[in-house]
């Protein structure tokens, strides 16, 4: 649905996107996560036909960019971060002004349809200035759909919004994610990443990663796990060292922490070898890695000045 080919971007003399390529496939839900300055809303702002990239091409389904702008931006719906709406027009208004750009042909069924969707039709007199952060953010979010896009690029939905409100917006997504949507997410929130995309590109101005969230955690980490003993003895961590499938051991108190690939394959080997070593076993555990742990790892990696 999505594809990019060395998509770059300069301003002046500033790299903000250097040489993206990517595919994202229909119906995906697909997270864009980076640092601020990473380039992610100028990515964005491509691909949404809104801005011409430097160099590189893209796809937005059968469409190119750079040739079928127009088209483009007919068939995506996109939320920036900043609501943009007209305050003093009721919520009603707002959308009905924006389905005559888009050409909505049915435009107070499409209207009432999300506003009804969202929880927004008692309020649709009201001017959209007197909504709560959480409610514009809906309101901007029924504003990108009215015109049914089936690529949707939301930049930082959840953004500066109360726990309430950030919740009622992931469980729109969600319902979105099973319309078989595409949806292209740029978000700071890496458990809401984590809960809400197929797949996450890590990205700080050049792509860093690209895999689905357990895929990124076990690659750069593997799998960590906790062997808990009675007591520790130099010979239980040698024995250990001695399967070809474990890639560090390291005895802390009374505990033996192992680096493999398939703890539910390799720990009943492991357990037996510390057994026969004399081991009291008590209780083995998994350290599990974060979303975040991966995510800033790699930011690290890629010097990130915000990290740095």
């Amino acid at each position: 649905m999505i594809k990019t080919e060395k998509l770059t971007k300069r301003f002046g003399d500033k790299q903000a996107v250097d040489g993206l390529t990517l595919e994202v496939e229909s119906g995906e839900v697909f997270g864009f996560l980076g640092p601020n300055g990473a380039g992610k809303t100028t990515t964005i702002r491509m691909l949404a036909g809104l801005i011409a990239p430097t160099a590189g091409t893209a796809w937005i389904g059968d469409l190119t960019l750079g040739q079928q702008d127009d088209a483009i931006r007919s068939r995506v719906g996109i939320l920036t971060e900043s609501p943009g709406l007209y305050d003093r027009l009721g919520v009603a208004r707002n959308l009905e002004f924006f389905a005559a750009l888009y050409d909505v042909e049915d435009i107070p069924a499409q209207v009432e349809k999300y506003l009804r969707m969202l929880g927004l039709w008692d309020r649709r007199h009201d001017p959209a200035g007197t909504l709560s952060k959480g409610m514009r953010q809906k309101l901007a979010i029924a504003r990108a759909l009215l015109h049914e896009p089936a690529v949707l690029f939301l930049d930082e939905p959840t953004s500066a919004l109360d726990p309430e409100a950030a919740r009622l917006v992931r469980e729109f997504l969600s319902t979105l994610k099973h319309e078989g949507r595409t949806i292209f997410l740029c978000t700071h929130n890496l458990d809401e990443a984590d809960r809400l995309c197929d797949r996450i590109a890590v990205f700080n101005t050049r792509l860093l990663a690209l895999d689905t969230p357990t895929a990124l955690r076990r690659n750069l980490y593997g799998r960590t796990v906790v062997f808990h003993l009675s007591q520790i003895e130099p010979r239980f961590a040698r024995r250990l060292e001695d399967f070809d499938f474990v890639h560090g051991v390291q005895a802390m108190d009374n505990k033996l922490v192992v680096t493999l690939d398939s703890p539910e394959t390799q720990n009943p080997p492991l357990i037996r070898a510390l057994v026969e070593a004399g081991a009291d076993v008590q209780f083995v555990g998994e350290i599990r890695r974060t979303l975040e742990d991966v995510y800033l790892q790699l930011v690290e990696r890629s010097g990130s000045p915000e990290i740095a």
